[in-house]
């Protein structure tokens, strides 16, 4: 897997070499200290990831992310976490907070393999078949799989495809996450970011910028957070 390193900090940059460095499966193609650099190489390069520093001088991470291939897949890293919100706005697969834990950062390189396996399979047909009461078939692996809306933890968009992450797999599918969402019960598919809609009855537990199902944390946007709240959380709470 090609991956590069953008980050104005040569220490950053670095550090992420070493960790890339005993990983078999990641190639290191390069390692530049701007957004411009980078997008210089990548014209005649294929880049399959890129660990990106978010506050870099001239154009940002966030801003650098909206104009690369759809191909290619963005890890955030940075030392504010408070931007994991807007990392997610612009379809990073995940976001790093530095310094960089090992195993912190060999999770998120499996999660990049993953979608990267997922992304080359053939996508052409795949799409929703039909909605039925409680269930829907989706096209997915030259396949027709029928999917309980109880088994979906939740969604994820990701670029122009949505991830449906079910009890035991993970399908994907090339819809974006508006569609997807309007297809499904609104009663139980709640709208949480740009990039996620969750399963109301596999919440766990909900804090003012998280959701967590299971082992997963899902980040609440700031423009849905309210409807949110008052449509599946608030009435809901037991008064003394």
């Amino acid at each position: 897997m090609n991956c590069i390193i953008v980050d104005d900090e040569p220490l950053a940059r670095e550090a992420i070499e070493m960790l890339i460095e005993p990983n078999k499966i990641l190639i290191l193609l390069g390692s530049f200290n701007s957004a411009a650099a980078a997008s210089e190489f990548m014209e005649d390069n294929e880049v399959d990831l890129i660990f990106l520093d978010i506050q870099m001088p001239g154009t940002n991470g966030i801003e650098f992310a909206k104009t690369i291939p759809k191909e290619t897949l963005v890890i955030f890293s940075t030392a504010f976490s408070e931007f994991a919100l807007d990392s997610y706005e612009v379809d990073a697969i995940d976001y790093l907070i530095k310094p960089i834990r090992p195993e912190r950062f060999q999770k998120s390189v499996a999660k990049a393999v993953a979608y990267s396996k997922l992304f080359k399979a053939d996508l052409v047909e795949n799409k929703i078949e039909s909605i039925g009461d409680d269930y829907f078939f989706v096209k997915a692996d030259r396949k027709i799989i029928k999917l309980f809306f109880s088994q979906i933890l939740y969604i994820e968009g990701l670029k122009d495809y949505v991830v449906l992450h079910t009890m035991n797999q993970k399908i994907i599918t090339a819809m974006n996450i508006k569609t997807i969402h309007e297809k499904l019960p609104q009663k139980i598919f709640a709208r949480v970011s740009k990039s996620y809609v969750i399963n109301i009855n596999h919440i766990d537990s909900v804090d003012n910028n998280t959701i967590y199902i299971g082992v997963n944390e899902i980040p609440i946007g700031n423009i849905y957070r309210d409807s949110f709240f008052e449509q599946f959380v608030t009435g809901k709470i037991l008064g003394r």
